[in-house]
């Protein structure tokens, strides 16, 4: 999981995808956070991404750096705990403008039966299991 969290940190922004309906929504990303050994992104509620996730929470991201790229499936969870918040918040100091791990928007979501799938195009794909 470090490999991942190491990997999504370098790369600085992701691309999540969710599905509306029979539509995939792209956007990205660039919250990502280790928490009780978990791996965590975070949004707003409010936002259409968030209500996406409730609907339906398989997900896939994907980034790519130095001719290495990463696929994560999973399913994502919100946590609605303060302390996963404030963790998440901590780690990215500019989003406490936005968002505070006591409000009712703040919400952090951690991968379930996630894998992670490193690969380019010189070496055979790498499986991690998150």
């Amino acid at each position: 999981m470090n490999e991942v969290y190491e990997f999504l940190k370098k790369c600085g922004t992701y691309y999540l995808a969710t599905v509306e309906g029979n539509q995939p929504r792209v956007r990205p990303f660039g919250t990502i956070d280790i928490f009780d050994g978990k791996l965590y992104i975070q949004t707003g509620k409010v936002k259409e991404v968030s209500k996406q996730i409730q609907l339906n929470n398989n997900v896939e991201i994907c980034a790519f750096a130095d001719g290495v790229w990463v696929r994560i499936c999973g399913k994502l969870i919100r946590d609605d705990r303060v302390e996963a918040k404030r963790h998440m918040l901590e780690q990215f100091p500019s989003l406490q403008a936005m968002y505070s791990a006591e409000d009712d928007n703040t919400e952090v979501l951690y991968f379930e039966n996630a894998t992670a799938t490193f690969s380019s195009f010189t070496d055979a794909p790498k499986v991690i299991e998150l």
